[in-house]
């Protein structure tokens, strides 16, 4: 807890368990259902309470990378043409933000080694 006071993020995960730890197993039917559904978006929510601000700067670098400002830029560029001679570095872009999105969204949808941002940067050196 900073200064005290509970985290955006710390609140998404106590709601998560309440609701995969006590009311999941409390009901049946359509409400254990929809508590399953509200968990799952609440673990995304925290997700992106915690992942967000670092995968949107990574997203901005790659773009400055390319030389672009932003995704309305970058797709002008690759229908133009203007990247195909670079068309590797765009692939390698577009699979990072594909991944930083599945790392939010559902990280079970993730290959092992992107699983882990560690890991991931390892299998890139290797």
């Amino acid at each position: 807890m900073a200064h005290g006071r509970t985290t955006a993020a710390e609140l998404a995960q106590a709601i998560q368990e309440f609701l995969e730890d006590e009311v999941m197993p409390a009901t049946e039917g359509r409400v254990r259902f929809l508590a399953r559904v509200a968990a799952k978006a609440v673990a995304q929510l925290e997700r992106e309470l915690v992942l967000g601000g670092d995968i949107e700067r990574a997203h901005a670098a790659r773009l400055a990378a390319l030389g672009m400002r932003d995704d309305a830029e970058l797709c002008e560029a690759i229908r133009s043409g203007s990247l195909d001679d670079r068309m590797d570095e765009v692939l390698a872009a577009m699979r990072d933000g594909v991944v930083d999105r599945l790392r939010v969204a559902n990280p079970r949808y993730l290959l092992p080694e992107d699983a882990d941002p560690a890991k991931a940067e390892q299998a890139v050196k290797a």
